[in-house]
Protein backbone atom coordinates (compact mmCIF):
# COMPACT_ATOMS: atom_id res chain seq x y z
CA UNK A 1 0.00 0.00 0.00
CA UNK A 2 2.65 2.42 1.09
CA UNK A 3 4.30 2.01 -2.78
CA UNK A 4 1.29 2.02 -4.47
CA UNK A 5 0.44 5.08 -2.70
CA UNK A 6 4.16 6.57 -3.03
CA UNK A 7 3.56 5.67 -7.45
CA UNK A 8 0.26 7.53 -7.41
CA UNK A 9 1.84 10.61 -5.75
CA UNK A 10 4.88 10.88 -7.93
CA UNK A 11 2.28 10.62 -10.96
CA UNK A 12 0.25 13.51 -9.60
CA UNK A 13 2.91 15.38 -8.40
CA UNK A 14 4.71 14.91 -11.72
CA UNK A 15 1.67 16.76 -13.72
CA UNK A 16 0.98 19.47 -11.20
CA UNK A 17 3.96 21.69 -12.41
CA UNK A 18 2.56 22.18 -15.61
CA UNK A 19 -1.26 22.91 -14.67
CA UNK A 20 0.29 25.65 -12.68
CA UNK A 21 1.89 26.53 -15.40
CA UNK A 22 -1.25 26.42 -17.71
CA UNK A 23 -3.42 28.35 -14.92
CA UNK A 24 -0.83 31.04 -14.78
CA UNK A 25 -0.18 31.61 -18.13
CA UNK A 26 -3.74 32.29 -18.68
CA UNK A 27 -3.34 35.35 -16.95
CA UNK A 28 -4.59 33.82 -12.96
CA UNK A 29 -2.60 35.69 -10.36
CA UNK A 30 -0.40 33.25 -9.02
CA UNK A 31 -0.73 34.14 -4.95
CA UNK A 32 -4.88 34.18 -5.44
CA UNK A 33 -4.81 30.81 -7.30
CA UNK A 34 -2.57 28.92 -5.24
CA UNK A 35 -4.76 30.85 -1.96
CA UNK A 36 -7.98 29.89 -3.61
CA UNK A 37 -6.42 26.37 -4.81
CA UNK A 38 -5.54 25.19 -1.08
CA UNK A 39 -8.09 27.06 1.25
CA UNK A 40 -11.12 24.95 -1.14
CA UNK A 41 -9.14 22.06 -0.95
CA UNK A 42 -8.94 21.99 2.55
CA UNK A 43 -12.22 23.10 3.63
CA UNK A 44 -13.70 20.26 1.46
CA UNK A 45 -11.19 17.85 2.89
CA UNK A 46 -11.80 19.30 6.85
CA UNK A 47 -15.48 19.38 6.51
CA UNK A 48 -15.54 15.70 4.78
CA UNK A 49 -13.60 14.37 7.55
CA UNK A 50 -15.65 16.31 10.65
CA UNK A 51 -18.81 14.29 9.00
CA UNK A 52 -16.90 11.94 8.97
CA UNK A 53 -16.56 11.50 12.73
CA UNK A 54 -12.46 11.55 11.74
CA UNK A 55 -11.96 15.31 12.87
CA UNK A 56 -12.35 17.77 15.36
CA UNK A 57 -13.22 21.65 14.70
CA UNK A 58 -10.88 22.16 17.87
CA UNK A 59 -8.03 21.80 15.32
CA UNK A 60 -8.47 24.43 13.54
CA UNK A 61 -7.04 26.64 16.43
CA UNK A 62 -3.55 24.51 17.04
CA UNK A 63 -0.76 26.70 16.52
CA UNK A 64 1.18 23.31 14.73
CA UNK A 65 -1.36 23.62 11.93
CA UNK A 66 -0.33 27.20 11.31
CA UNK A 67 3.19 26.36 11.69
CA UNK A 68 2.91 23.31 9.21
CA UNK A 69 1.25 25.28 6.89
CA UNK A 70 3.29 27.84 7.04
CA UNK A 71 5.97 25.64 5.86
CA UNK A 72 4.55 22.93 3.84
CA UNK A 73 1.89 25.02 1.86
CA UNK A 74 2.44 28.87 2.05
CA UNK A 75 6.37 29.33 2.15
CA UNK A 76 6.70 26.41 -0.56
CA UNK A 77 3.72 27.55 -3.02
CA UNK A 78 4.51 31.02 -3.05
CA UNK A 79 7.75 31.14 -4.28
CA UNK A 80 6.38 28.39 -6.64
CA UNK A 81 3.47 30.10 -8.12
CA UNK A 82 5.67 33.61 -8.40
CA UNK A 83 8.89 31.65 -10.25
CA UNK A 84 6.44 29.87 -12.66
CA UNK A 85 5.98 32.69 -14.31
CA UNK A 86 9.52 33.11 -15.30
CA UNK A 87 10.90 29.85 -15.23
CA UNK A 88 9.70 26.53 -17.52
CA UNK A 89 7.64 24.35 -15.47
CA UNK A 90 10.18 21.66 -16.00
CA UNK A 91 12.63 23.20 -15.06
CA UNK A 92 10.97 24.37 -11.36
CA UNK A 93 10.45 20.41 -11.25
CA UNK A 94 14.02 20.19 -11.25
CA UNK A 95 14.76 22.76 -8.62
CA UNK A 96 12.09 21.40 -6.11
CA UNK A 97 14.02 17.97 -6.55
CA UNK A 98 16.18 19.75 -4.03
CA UNK A 99 14.04 19.22 -1.45
CA UNK A 100 14.75 15.48 -0.25
CA UNK A 101 18.29 16.68 -0.32
CA UNK A 102 17.59 19.88 2.11
CA UNK A 103 15.70 17.26 4.59
CA UNK A 104 18.59 15.23 4.87
CA UNK A 105 20.93 18.15 5.47
CA UNK A 106 18.36 19.60 7.79
CA UNK A 107 18.09 16.55 9.77
CA UNK A 108 22.45 16.35 10.41
CA UNK A 109 23.29 19.54 10.49
CA UNK A 110 20.28 20.96 13.06
CA UNK A 111 18.47 17.91 14.13
CA UNK A 112 21.41 15.94 14.53
CA UNK A 113 20.33 12.56 13.18
CA UNK A 114 22.54 10.18 11.87
CA UNK A 115 22.75 9.88 7.93
CA UNK A 116 24.04 6.97 6.07
CA UNK A 117 26.21 7.19 3.72
CA UNK A 118 24.32 5.78 1.30
CA UNK A 119 22.03 8.19 1.49
CA UNK A 120 24.40 11.25 1.98
CA UNK A 121 26.19 9.66 -1.71
CA UNK A 122 22.88 9.41 -3.00
CA UNK A 123 22.37 13.35 -2.60
CA UNK A 124 25.25 14.45 -4.00
CA UNK A 125 24.53 12.05 -7.15
CA UNK A 126 21.19 13.95 -6.99
CA UNK A 127 22.09 17.35 -6.95
CA UNK A 128 24.52 16.75 -10.07
CA UNK A 129 21.51 15.05 -11.75
CA UNK A 130 19.45 18.42 -10.89
CA UNK A 131 22.90 20.07 -12.27
CA UNK A 132 22.42 18.55 -15.53
CA UNK A 133 18.75 18.63 -16.31
CA UNK A 134 19.56 22.73 -15.32
CA UNK A 135 22.30 23.03 -17.61
CA UNK A 136 20.38 23.10 -21.06
CA UNK A 137 18.54 25.95 -19.78
CA UNK A 138 21.01 28.32 -18.03
CA UNK A 139 23.24 27.97 -21.62
CA UNK A 140 19.79 28.81 -23.59
CA UNK A 141 18.14 31.57 -21.50
CA UNK A 142 19.22 33.40 -18.57
CA UNK A 143 17.67 36.65 -17.58
CA UNK A 144 17.67 38.32 -13.67
CA UNK A 145 14.05 37.32 -13.44
CA UNK A 146 14.77 33.81 -14.40
CA UNK A 147 17.72 33.48 -11.27
CA UNK A 148 15.58 35.07 -9.39
CA UNK A 149 12.66 32.70 -9.88
CA UNK A 150 15.22 29.73 -9.20
CA UNK A 151 16.20 31.68 -6.14
CA UNK A 152 13.30 32.13 -5.01
CA UNK A 153 11.85 28.18 -5.73
CA UNK A 154 14.99 26.93 -3.61
CA UNK A 155 13.90 29.05 -1.31
CA UNK A 156 10.47 27.33 -1.06
CA UNK A 157 12.70 24.34 -0.66
CA UNK A 158 13.84 25.13 2.65
CA UNK A 159 10.35 26.08 3.70
CA UNK A 160 9.29 22.68 2.57
CA UNK A 161 11.74 20.16 3.55
CA UNK A 162 11.14 22.25 7.25
CA UNK A 163 7.18 22.10 7.09
CA UNK A 164 7.82 18.02 6.05
CA UNK A 165 10.06 17.95 9.43
CA UNK A 166 7.96 19.87 11.47
CA UNK A 167 4.66 17.93 10.83
CA UNK A 168 6.68 14.54 11.51
CA UNK A 169 7.73 15.55 14.80
CA UNK A 170 4.00 17.01 15.96
CA UNK A 171 2.37 14.12 14.38
CA UNK A 172 2.57 12.28 17.67
CA UNK A 173 -0.06 14.83 19.14
CA UNK A 174 -2.42 14.06 17.42
CA UNK A 175 -2.37 10.05 17.06
CA UNK A 176 -6.61 10.34 17.31
CA UNK A 177 -6.51 12.71 14.47
CA UNK A 178 -6.67 10.93 10.54
CA UNK A 179 -3.38 12.38 8.55
CA UNK A 180 -5.73 13.29 6.00
CA UNK A 181 -7.34 15.55 8.59
CA UNK A 182 -4.05 17.17 9.87
CA UNK A 183 -3.18 17.84 6.03
CA UNK A 184 -7.09 19.64 5.37
CA UNK A 185 -6.18 22.11 8.42
CA UNK A 186 -2.33 22.86 7.34
CA UNK A 187 -3.60 23.45 3.70
CA UNK A 188 -6.36 25.69 5.19
CA UNK A 189 -3.81 27.79 6.71
CA UNK A 190 -1.29 28.21 3.97
CA UNK A 191 -4.23 28.98 1.85
CA UNK A 192 -5.48 31.78 3.72
CA UNK A 193 -1.97 33.05 3.95
CA UNK A 194 -1.72 33.27 0.19
CA UNK A 195 -4.66 34.94 -0.34
CA UNK A 196 -3.61 37.67 2.75
CA UNK A 197 -0.43 37.65 0.51
CA UNK A 198 -2.26 38.16 -2.98
CA UNK A 199 -4.40 41.11 -1.15
CA UNK A 200 -1.20 43.20 -1.03
CA UNK A 201 0.59 42.26 -3.76
CA UNK A 202 -1.62 41.54 -6.79
CA UNK A 203 -4.68 43.06 -8.76
CA UNK A 204 -7.30 40.11 -9.59
CA UNK A 205 -9.48 40.81 -12.41
CA UNK A 206 -12.32 38.17 -12.60
CA UNK A 207 -12.27 37.64 -16.12
CA UNK A 208 -8.51 36.03 -16.10
CA UNK A 209 -10.31 33.47 -13.70
CA UNK A 210 -12.88 32.75 -16.30
CA UNK A 211 -10.52 31.03 -19.01
CA UNK A 212 -11.16 27.62 -19.95
CA UNK A 213 -7.40 27.09 -19.08
CA UNK A 214 -7.77 28.75 -15.58
CA UNK A 215 -11.12 26.87 -14.64
CA UNK A 216 -9.18 23.77 -15.31
CA UNK A 217 -5.99 24.32 -14.12
CA UNK A 218 -7.63 25.08 -10.82
CA UNK A 219 -10.10 22.52 -10.58
CA UNK A 220 -7.10 19.99 -11.52
CA UNK A 221 -5.02 21.23 -8.64
CA UNK A 222 -7.76 21.35 -6.01
CA UNK A 223 -9.25 18.13 -6.25
CA UNK A 224 -6.01 16.09 -7.89
CA UNK A 225 -3.55 17.93 -6.83
CA UNK A 226 -4.45 19.45 -3.37
CA UNK A 227 -6.90 16.93 -2.28
CA UNK A 228 -5.48 13.55 -3.38
CA UNK A 229 -1.74 14.46 -3.93
CA UNK A 230 -0.95 16.41 -0.89
CA UNK A 231 -3.50 14.04 1.45
CA UNK A 232 -1.55 10.84 0.12
CA UNK A 233 1.74 12.70 0.96
CA UNK A 234 0.72 13.68 4.60
CA UNK A 235 -0.27 9.88 4.67
CA UNK A 236 3.29 8.96 4.27
CA UNK A 237 5.00 10.82 6.19
CA UNK A 238 2.80 9.69 8.95
CA UNK A 239 3.30 5.73 8.01
CA UNK A 240 7.15 6.03 7.39
CA UNK A 241 9.60 9.23 7.59
CA UNK A 242 10.07 12.81 6.07
CA UNK A 243 12.86 11.74 3.24
CA UNK A 244 11.10 8.48 1.51
CA UNK A 245 7.81 10.68 0.09
CA UNK A 246 9.77 13.45 -0.40
CA UNK A 247 11.71 12.04 -3.06
CA UNK A 248 8.56 12.46 -5.14
CA UNK A 249 10.60 15.22 -6.01
CA UNK A 250 13.20 13.27 -7.74
CA UNK A 251 10.96 10.98 -9.42
CA UNK A 252 8.92 13.84 -10.78
CA UNK A 253 11.00 15.94 -12.90
CA UNK A 254 11.27 13.45 -15.17
CA UNK A 255 7.12 13.36 -15.40
CA UNK A 256 7.14 16.91 -15.70
CA UNK A 257 9.65 17.78 -18.54
CA UNK A 258 8.22 15.01 -20.61
CA UNK A 259 4.55 16.44 -20.33
CA UNK A 260 6.35 20.09 -20.77
CA UNK A 261 7.85 18.31 -24.05
CA UNK A 262 4.49 16.80 -25.15
CA UNK A 263 1.83 19.26 -24.41
CA UNK A 264 3.52 22.73 -23.81
CA UNK A 265 6.42 22.70 -26.38
CA UNK A 266 9.25 23.05 -23.74
CA UNK A 267 12.55 22.03 -25.31
CA UNK A 268 14.70 19.11 -23.49
CA UNK A 269 18.26 18.02 -24.49
CA UNK A 270 20.39 15.12 -24.09
CA UNK A 271 22.12 16.46 -21.01
CA UNK A 272 18.72 16.07 -19.42
CA UNK A 273 18.36 12.56 -20.21
CA UNK A 274 21.59 12.40 -18.63
CA UNK A 275 20.37 14.05 -15.59
CA UNK A 276 16.90 12.01 -15.32
CA UNK A 277 18.97 9.04 -14.64
CA UNK A 278 21.70 10.38 -12.61
CA UNK A 279 18.79 11.60 -10.41
CA UNK A 280 17.03 8.31 -10.32
CA UNK A 281 20.31 7.10 -9.19
CA UNK A 282 20.67 9.45 -6.30
CA UNK A 283 16.92 8.30 -5.40
CA UNK A 284 17.92 4.45 -5.08
CA UNK A 285 21.14 5.28 -3.21
CA UNK A 286 19.69 7.86 -1.23
CA UNK A 287 16.41 5.27 0.39
CA UNK A 288 18.48 1.43 -0.68
CA UNK A 289 18.34 0.43 3.12
CA UNK A 290 14.10 1.10 2.78
CA UNK A 291 13.87 -0.31 -0.11
CA UNK A 292 15.79 -3.44 0.95
CA UNK A 293 13.82 -3.53 3.87
CA UNK A 294 10.74 -3.28 1.76
CA UNK A 295 11.54 -5.87 -0.44
CA UNK A 296 12.20 -8.57 1.60
CA UNK A 297 9.56 -7.84 4.12
CA UNK A 298 7.01 -5.40 2.95
CA UNK A 299 4.97 -5.58 5.97
CA UNK A 300 7.46 -5.04 8.79
CA UNK A 301 9.96 -2.91 7.24
CA UNK A 302 7.94 0.21 7.16
CA UNK A 303 6.70 -0.91 10.96
CA UNK A 304 10.28 -0.88 11.89
CA UNK A 305 11.23 2.43 10.18
CA UNK A 306 8.03 3.94 12.02
CA UNK A 307 9.43 2.93 15.38
CA UNK A 308 12.59 4.48 14.63
CA UNK A 309 11.40 8.15 13.89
Amino acid sequence: MVIFGYLLMCMIFGTTFLAIKVGIDAGAPPFFSAGIRFLLAGLILFLWMVWKGRARVSLLFRKEMMLTGMGLTFGTFSTLYWAEQYVASGIAAVLSATGPIMILLLQTSILRQKTSASAMLGCFIGFAGVLLLLLPSVSVEVSLLWVLGCIMILIGEVCYSSGALYSKHVMPRFQDTSPIALNAVQMMYGGAMLLILSLFTERVHIESLLTLNAIVSLLYLIVIGSMMGHSIFYWLVAKTNPVFPSTWLYISPLIALGLGVLLYNEVVSWIAGIGVVTIIIGIVLVNIDALRQVIGKPESAWGSMQSKQ
